[in-house]
């Protein structure tokens, strides 16, 4: 089928992307819903969990020597998929009986009198024993379902564990925004296995403190890796509890999701708020929100996109080989999807609320970022990425621009957010650092006991009462603008203030091409570009970038003192490109 203009897209996929958003009464079925069931799919999803169970059963004697207890469940749950489905070889086989005695056994002595476990460093852990169930809760219904005599004696201990877990999990508490969600999908779980009214109960008290979902359809935390627990526990509760808006929650989800998403399955996480705003997932974890809401609500968009993911590499190793219970236990997944569509080659797509510009133009893609979360502080639940600009042309891929300055060492610019005007977007950063004066007489302490506080630009802590002193102010004003001009887009660079800083624009490739038309720099993997232009090549994918500028070759500490202070980096790993400059530092570049 021929590609389709952004024009087009706007014209023919409208209709697909307003039945995500909205409910199905206000706009109409895309496709037929398709009743039948997905054979090919299931088929190969039966020979890949053979294959996993055959080499679970060769290490099924092998002990675990950390508390992270997920692969057991799992491993439970391919034991219990093999022995229930009839085109296994290992359907009601006697070693699959063992592998399920010695599976429970083990996570039975780990489990605490109150229900929980413990995950990694957190101990007794309600959320984390909840996501235990994600794979228990499935295996349990495909083993009840089946009615084996043979599997009788390993139901009951599945049941005692399940029901103490529940019992930790209804009664305990949680970390983060997700983890409320996680805790209410396995409740959920319980309650269609057991019946538990009061399973119910603790659900509505955590639904009535209300879901968030910002204009974009992200969830607070703007993380594409916790976005997956959330949907896939807004479809659940969904399904179960017969509560159809939380499915139109999923549904904006995963239509904004779409353009985070790039060629090679690899998903944008600048403005996450978590771990993953430097740690990229692929969307291969997204699979079953979309396959499902595919199918329950007719969407071709959605079809397309799990589409998309079936074809994308290892989606055997990361999906196929360990599901089949998900698809046994589930009356949706296992039917087949609709039609589909064609998706767009070319759009630009302005995430407001996350401050994050997605632009395609065939095989480019382009990120434009502006969204984090000021004052600067880097822990889990703040945006604090200074990448503002990542390019990809195919296979060559520019992982982040980043612009650093001298200026009082605070490191890298963090725009206080974007603006667009028609193909240009700005980000503009103030930066003030002072040096204060003695203490006014009023409120001397003879003692030189001062109240210990932050700097008033935060950057350090000190027994010197900063609030009180009056101050002397140095200012520094970063702009950016990123303009698309054609084929290409042009970087204008203006930073001013206080003279002299030194100004350093970080251009990091992905490692696994070639750099040409740059000096190497003290390091095999840091380039200068005096002037000129640089290449990188991965095969026949170019990336062209210049001209350059060299004013000084001070590459080191680009991270800034909350950073280096604690000897810490998140200097990415590749080719680095420099550019640097002086204050006042005025340059422009082309990337195409």
């Amino acid at each position: 089928m021929k590609k389709i203009s952004r024009e087009d897209f706007i014209k023919t996929g409208s209709l697909a992307l307003l039945a995500a958003f909205n409910p199905p009464s206000l706009i109409g079925k895309i496709t037929k819903q398709a009743d039948s069931i997905d054979e090919e799919m299931m088929h190969r999803l039966v020979k890949s969990n053979d294959q996993s169970v055959e080499r679970l059963l060769e290490t099924l004697s092998s002990t675990i020597d950390r508390p992270y207890y997920r692969g057991l469940s799992s491993s439970f749950a391919m034991f219990a998929a093999a022995f229930s489905h009839p085109e296994s070889k290992h359907f009601e086989s006697e070693d699959v009986i063992k592998g399920m005695h010695a599976t429970i056994d083990k996570l039975l002595g780990y489990q605490y009198p109150d229900g929980t476990l413990d995950s990694g460093g957190n101990r007794k852990s309600p959320p984390d024993t909840a996501f235990l169930l994600d794979s228990l809760c499935p295996a349990a219904t495909i083993l009840k379902e089946k009615e084996s005599d043979k599997a009788e004696d390993v139901e009951k201990k599945l049941d005692k564990f399940l029901l103490a877990a529940g019992e930790g999990i209804r009664m305990g508490g949680v970390h983060t925004p997700n983890h409320r969600w996680e805790i209410c999908k396995v409740l959920a779980k319980l309650y269609k296995l057991y019946g538990d009214r009061r399973y119910v109960d603790r659900i509505d008290e955590w639904l009535a403190e209300g879901i968030y979902q910002n204009a974009d359809g992200n969830y607070p935390e703007r993380s594409r890796n916790y976005a997956v627990v959330e949907n896939e526990a807004f479809i659940a509760l969904g399904e179960i509890l017969d509560r159809p808006e939380l499915h139109a929650i999923v549904s904006k989800n995963l239509t904004a999701t779409y353009y985070y998403i790039e060629d090679d399955g690899e998903m944008v996480c600048l403005d996450s708020r978590r771990q993953d705003q430097f740690n990229p997932i692929s969307s291969l974890r997204t699979y079953f929100t979309y396959r499902y809401m595919a199918i329950h609500e007719n969407n071709d968009l959605f079809a397309s996109i799990t589409r998309e993911i079936e074809n994308l590499d290892n989606f055997e190793g990361s999906v196929l080989n360990r599901s089949l219970h998900r698809f046994m236990a589930s009356d949706v997944l296992k039917k087949k999807m609709p039609r589909g569509l064609e998706l767009p080659q070319n759009y630009t797509k302005h995430l407001v609320a996350s401050d994050l510009v997605r632009i395609k133009r065939g095989n480019v893609s382009v990120s434009i970022f502006g969204g984090n979360d000021l004052p600067l502080t880097v822990a889990s639940g703040r945006s604090c990425n200074p990448t503002f600009f990542t390019f990809r042309k195919g296979s060559a891929i520019l992982e982040y621009a980043r612009l650093s300055t001298s200026f009082f060492n605070t490191g890298y610019v963090r725009g206080d957010g974007l603006k667009k005007e028609d193909n240009k977007y700005e980000l503009f950063e103030k930066k003030e650092a002072y040096y204060y004066h003695p203490m006014p007489k009023d409120k001397r302490n003879e003692k030189g006991d001062y109240k210990l506080s932050p700097s008033l630009d935060a950057r350090f802590w000190s027994k010197m009462d900063f609030e009180s002193r009056p101050k002397t102010t140095v200012t520094q004003e970063s702009k950016i603008v990123i303009e698309e001009v054609d084929d290409s887009f042009v970087m204008h660079i203006e930073v001013t203030g206080v003279a002299n800083v030194a100004v350093t624009l970080d251009l990091c490739f992905r490692d696994g091409g070639t750099l040409e038309g740059a000096t190497q720099g003290d390091d095999e993997k840091d380039f200068f570009l005096d002037a000129g232009h640089a290449k990188y090549s991965v095969g026949n994918d170019t990336i062209e970038i210049g001209p350059g500028k060299k004013e000084h070759t001070s590459i080191h500490r680009l991270d800034g003192e909350v950073y280096s202070t604690h000897f810490g980096s998140i200097k990415g790993k590749g080719q680095h490109l420099y550019i640097t400059g002086i204050v006042p530092f005025k340059h422009s570049i082309t990337i195409k």
